[in-house]
């Protein structure tokens, strides 16, 4: 927001100078007992244009006053809060502006804690806008509030995916609840977010506060959601001081202090010095660490926007054009991604924040790619060996660790090294024609040719989403979108001109299809495909029908991609319906196959389908090479126990045989049951000079099997069994002849 010109940039100055910025301070309440056990302090500017913060701040950037007033604000706040009696037991909760992080004067602030009576105890509070911005002073601030004792809180989490992925690194003893997220209807995006908050607060003891609590609802689902501190309207608005009348109470937080010894941010130290001794290190060559690292980096598409990935390339030329791609879609769909090196700048490519290791750091000689979320981290670290020769055969010492606490000091560590952002993010330039007004001006139409403004006219119109996209330009942006492309897209135009259409896509999108853009557009050829897209910020999955075409430039090179989308989750969703009704009536018919050809006693296969299995391994046999054996399984006494128990005991015996027999073979070796007593065996995968012998040996091993005893209704049986074998090709062709001759050596071996 910027400043009213009716309002002289003097009055900031007598803000600043006259002190006239003060807080007022809004409760915040143990939901469990009522007790209010903190408050939080807001900064006011004097009556006038610069009482509301967004006002006083935005005057302060114009200015360049920023960490003045910052500074100014907080004073007031500690100043305020003593005055008040807002004291211990109880909490202040103060804000500190993302953009002046390093320069906050911490002895000034602890100085006025300290000689407060009864001490003050204190929360710094840091927005999502700092995470991103200049991460390596968001650590250094949080390593010294720590170290003098106070506590941290994340604000307005949930507000975007970036909060999530900072968590493990931050270690926030208290996780401050966007208000949405006891406001709004549940959803997946509130479920994520509620997966990762109490993941922390489970692992480190953070308290969870609510914000935005209004009424009894919102105080149900702030419960709901794990919260045990609440804040908003229904408790008290932002008042000169405590709330008249509260009963007030404690607050209990991780011990910050112990908790800043676990972690290392220290600049000088690197990745693979965060190492444990205990943990193994290996030699590799670069080649597996290429690999080992891609397969990190696809752990992070898979973990989204709530995922860290920091990586060393020791010097900038290892930062290949190949990697440029691999990174692109990191920074596309991951939450924050740095890479630092020899002579990378600040910003290697938009998005990827970066930096020049100085000479001295040991992290030049180090190969390191660090992955960390809410529910997974995993770091490659690695240390260069400083082999001569081949790059790709250059020796690291290395170590592959998914061990939360190193993961969490590497990654701080290199992130303690990453160059802070210095301004907004770089928006692509408006065309004068976007600033056209009227209903009927699209974003082209205005200063071109009456033809060429229907064109875009009939494009507005088009109920197909429609965009064009600029592949001359750094990461190939969008250069126009119709409405309908913001209908799918689920996004304003402001928030798709200027970024890359991989938005649309997420860790569930096909590989192949994207490959098959890409490739379509590297060598200027239209592309046709269906793929798996995500629109708005709750990530809703449709299907994209897509078809890109080439737009050549005045030079007949293609200057520019046009490419129309339809919606076809409908279609899509029905012809899967049906595939899968397809599959499970091809899944009913095998079933009803194998049950027409099955031993209805022991589920094994009859002669029928035991004959078909036999011929299909015998022309494996032929292509490999190999021998196969058939043999044969009479059993003798089974008449016996039918006269003596009934045939229920016989039938019996007759399933406990063939559960021997399964037992006793090998995963590839068929069996059935080819009916009455009589069982048949193939052996496959057999050497041809031992398949004789291995069949009599198989064979021999079957009958003692079947002769040990049997228990069958309380009894002891015993039935023997008599075994013929024929091998193939020598005793047979096919199955038939196979049992022939397997039958004829049963029959000679009883005689």
């Amino acid at each position: 927001m910027g400043i009213s010109p009716t309002v002289p940039l003097t009055d900031l100055d007598e803000v600043l100078a006259t002190g006239a910025v003060r807080s007022v301070f809004q409760p915040i309440v143990a939901l469990d007992t009522g007790r209010v056990v903190a408050y939080e302090a807001l900064a006011r500017g004097p009556e006038g244009p610069l009482e509301r913060p967004d006002a006083l701040f935005a005057a302060a950037r114009a200015a360049g006053r920023l960490a003045e007033l910052d500074a100014a604000c907080r004073t007031a706040a500690l100043h305020g809060a003593v005055r008040q009696g807002l004291r211990a037991p109880l909490t202040l909760f103060v804000n500190v502006e993302p953009e002046v992080l390093d320069r906050a004067p911490m002895e000034d602030l602890l100085a006025i804690a300290q000689a407060a009576p009864g001490g003050l105890r204190v929360v710094l509070e840091i927005t999502e806008r700092a995470l991103a911005t200049r991460p390596a002073e968001l650590l250094r601030t949080v390593e010294r509030v720590r170290a003098v004792g106070w506590g941290v809180a994340v604000d307005d989490v949930g507000a975007e995916t970036m909060s999530l992925a900072f968590m493990p690194l931050l270690r926030p003893d208290v996780v401050k609840l966007d208000l949405r997220l006891v406001q709004e209807r549940p959803g997946p995006a509130i479920a994520e977010i509620m997966n990762a908050v109490n993941a922390h607060a489970e692992r480190t003891g953070a308290v969870v506060l609510a914000e935005g609590i209004e009424d009894a609802a919102h105080l149900q689902m702030a419960r709901a959601l794990g919260a045990t501190l609440g804040q908003g309207w229904l408790f008290g608005r932002p008042g000169p001081g405590a709330v008249p009348g509260a009963e007030h109470g404690s607050l209990t937080l991780p011990c910050a202090r112990a908790r800043a010894d676990t972690l290392t941010r220290d600049a000088d130290v690197s990745p693979f010095a965060c190492l444990p001794a205990t943990v193994p290190l290996r030699q590799a060559p670069k080649a597996l660490l290429i690999e080992l690292s891609k397969q990190l980096e696809r752990e992070a598409l898979r973990l989204g926007p709530a995922s860290v990935v920091a990586a060393t390339f020791q010097e900038a030329r290892h930062f290949t054009p190949a990697t440029t791609l691999r990174y692109r879609d990191l920074v596309e769909r991951t939450g924050f991604v740095c890479a630092l090196g020899e002579d990378l700048p600040a910003e290697p490519l938009p998005g990827l924040r970066g930096a020049d290791l100085a000479p001295g750091d040991p992290v030049r000689g180090e190969w390191d790619v660090a992955v960390l979320g809410p529910h997974f981290a995993a770091a490659l670290l690695a240390r260069d060996l400083g082999d001569d020769g081949p790059d790709d055969e250059r020796r690291f010492l290395y170590a592959l660790t998914y061990d939360r606490d190193t993961v969490v000091r590497a990654t701080s560590a290199l992130l303690a090294r990453v160059a802070p952002r210095t301004g907004p993010l770089p928006q692509p330039p408006t065309p004068a024609s976007e600033r056209a007004s009227g209903p009927a001006a699209g974003p082209l139409s205005a200063g071109v040719p009456a033809a060429e403004a229907l064109l875009h006219r009939a494009l507005a119109a088009t109920p197909g989403g429609v965009c064009i996209v600029d592949v001359l330009r750094p990461d190939q942006p969008l250069v126009y979108v119709n409405p309908a492309f913001e209908r799918l897209a689920g996004l304003p135009r402001a928030e798709l001109l200027g970024r890359n259409c991989r938005f649309l896509q997420g860790p569930d999108t096909d590989p192949a299809a994207v490959a098959a853009v890409r490739r379509a557009v590297a060598a200027g050829e239209e592309c046709r495909v269906t793929m798996l897209n995500h629109r708005g910020p709750d990530r809703v999955p449709w299907w994209n029908e897509l078809h890109l075409a080439p737009v050549p430039g005045p030079d007949g090179t293609v200057a520019q991609y046009i490419g129309v989308q339809v919606d076809v989750t409908d279609r899509v969703e029905a012809e899967r319906a049906l595939a899968r009704e397809r599959d499970r009536s091809r899944g009913w018919q095998a079933t009803i196959e194998t049950l027409t050809h099955a031993d209805p006693l022991t589920g094994l296969p009859d002669r029928v389908r035991m004959a078909e299995r036999v011929e299909a391994a015998l022309w494996e046999a032929h292509a490999r090479d190999d021998a196969l054996a058939l043999l044969v399984v009479d059993l003798a006494g089974l008449r016996a126990v039918n006269d003596r128990l009934g045939h229920a005991a016989g039938d019996e015996v007759l399933v406990q045989v063939a559960g021997r027999l399964r037992a006793r073979l090998r995963r590839g070796d068929l069996l059935a049951r080819l009916g009455g007593d009589e069982f048949v065996v193939a052996l496959t995968g057999l050497a041809p000079d031992t398949a004789a012998t291995e069949a009599r040996r198989v064979a021999g091993e079957l009958a003692a099997e079947i002769g040990r005893p049997l228990a069958v209704r309380g009894e002891e049986v015993r039935v023997d069994a008599r075994t013929g074998a024929a091998v193939w090709p020598g005793d047979g062709a096919d199955f038939a002849a196979l049992l022939h001759a397997a039958d004829d050596r049963r029959d000679a071996a009883r005689r």
